[in-house]
């Protein structure tokens, strides 16, 4: 019982191997005609040499495989031809050489920074003295208006009791000059209204943050005195901040100043901010060999804060409509690349392409094809083969021309 099985497992194995050996890509599936007369044999494990007769492959252990004449390719195309049933069999899809804009992303990082230009600074207007300084400490995130410092200036309190006894002569002239010396000697447009409607010196400013944001600097202490033009404080708002991006030399080519940026920050997972790039900085790092890219992105609840990291995606386009087909219809022989050409009739021959950039899941196509031609996108490493064994060298397309713009036909 066991050497009956044994035997028909041996019969099914040899019946299964010589099937495979006699089937060949591009072959019809109707059975070969006896008449049909063989153009040369062949070892399928060394399909490049060929031979007059059958018999013994020299190079492995079976016999040689006949290779007919199919009739589809002529001499001046020289191409592969399968039944289209076939071709569905072993997965061939194609696709079209199209025209387009080719948008790259680059993932670079970033780090979040104040923005330089929403700065306040807060100055001594004229000579006096500190009398109080209220709790702040540089870091406190504070609202326009906030109370810093009380200064005592003795200068205006003399200024003002001018004004006051030139209110009660009656006066215009004279009142309006007063007020215009007021004006003159900084005091602060509200301190003069104040003083007018109450009618008492006002001797001591409260010194307010001008914007909402960030105390940088505090630069005054109780007693101190301080002089006209002496700064006192320095903020910067938190309305809008910036995204410094290092982005490598040798991919800053296509930046544009207005490109759209995408960033996520590891502080707000799953949250992503996107913003618009201001400006690119002149000057090349030195050390990085990297060019400095400022974003500016919105910050209405204050949520992004200055030294926060970012992944940040970047689009870059030349704008202009470039030649590209899928990445995967490319045959990288280490030497020149290779596609699949589709043409009627359902025949394939190699074409010799030269490519461009590529991103993502498409290729530039320099020259070698044309637009609206099909390329096989899957199978074309099968076609390859087929079109090796039966001697179809890649050429480039009889209407193929240099696809750069502005080239001639």
């Amino acid at each position: 019982m066991n050497n009956s099985i044994v035997a028909a497992v041996l019969l099914l194995g040899l019946g299964a191997g010589y099937g495979l050996a006699q089937w060949q890509p591009g072959a019809s599936s109707m059975p070969a005609k006896a008449d049909r007369q063989a153009l040369y044999w062949y070892d399928p494990m060394f399909p490049q040499q060929q031979f007059d007769k059958p018999g013994k492959s020299p190079f492995m252990d079976m016999q040689l495989v006949p290779r007919y004449a199919d009739g589809a390719a002529s001499a001046a195309t020289p191409a592969v031809q399968i039944d289209p049933g076939l071709a569905q069999n072993i997965g061939v899809r194609l696709a079209s050489v199209s025209r387009g804009v080719l948008t790259s992303r680059l993932a670079l990082s970033g780090i979040l920074a104040f923005n330089e230009r929403d700065v306040a600074v807060v100055q001594a207007r004229a000579a006096g003295f500190v009398e109080r300084v209220y709790a702040r400490a540089p870091g406190d995130v504070l609202k326009a208006g906030a109370p810093l410092v009380d200064l005592l200036i003795p200068e205006w309190a003399a200024a003002q009791e001018e004004f006051l006894a030139l209110r009660r002569s009656g006066e215009r002239g004279l009142i309006d000059a007063a007020r215009q010396r007021l004006r003159l000697s900084g005091m602060p447009a509200g301190l003069i209204a104040q003083m007018e409607r109450s009618g008492q010196v006002q001797s001591v400013l409260t010194v307010t943050s001008p914007i909402s944001g960030a105390l940088q600097t505090l630069e005054v202490r109780e007693g101190m005195t301080v002089t006209p033009g002496q700064t006192l404080a320095r903020f910067n708002g938190l309305d809008q901040v910036w995204l410094q991006v290092a982005v490598p030399e040798a991919q800053s080519a296509m930046l544009n100043v207005g490109q759209r940026v995408q960033s996520h920050f590891v502080g707000l997972p799953g949250k992503a901010l996107d913003g618009t790039v201001s400006a690119i900085l002149p000057a090349t790092a030195m050390d990085s060999r990297t060019v400095q890219v400022r974003v500016e992105l919105p910050n209405p609840d204050g949520a992004l804060r200055p030294g926060m990291t970012a992944q940040v995606s970047l689009a870059q386009t030349d704008g202009q409509a470039l030649l590209q087909v899928p990445s995967e219809a490319l045959i990288r022989t280490g030497k020149r690349v290779l596609v699949m050409l589709a043409e009627e009739g359902g025949r394939y021959r190699p074409v010799e392409v030269e490519t461009g950039v590529e991103n993502q899941d498409h290729t530039v196509i320099l020259s070698g094809l044309q637009e609206g031609q099909q390329v096989v996108a899957s199978g074309q490493f099968l076609l390859d083969s087929e079109a090796s064994l039966k001697g179809v060298t890649a050429t480039a397309a009889e209407a193929a021309m240099n696809m750069q713009p502005g080239a001639q036909p």
